[in-house]
């Protein structure tokens, strides 16, 4: 349980290289992942908006139209 494997190398070496991997890595990584996070906000903000905004149906469409646009029942003949 004492020694790290070769998993545990790849990994402390991974990290080493994009803490010093080169000019501005860091900056540059951390850029893009602020980047992902505003991109996820925005969206999920969408989403909210999305659903709660009243579902509205187009216009001209009758409001007592069943699945794929059949007539009623009341209106079949």
């Amino acid at each position: 349980m004492g020694g790290l494997s070769i998993w545990h190398w790849l990994i402390v070496l991974a990290v080493a290289a994009v803490l010093f991997g080169g000019k501005g890595k860091l900056s540059s990584v951390m850029g893009d992942f602020a980047k992902g996070i505003k991109a996820f906000k925005s969206g999920m903000k969408d989403d909210e908006e999305a659903a709660s905004a009243p579902q509205v149906p187009p216009p001209g469409a009758a409001a007592s139209t069943g699945a794929a646009g059949e007539r009623p029942a009341h209106d079949r003949g």
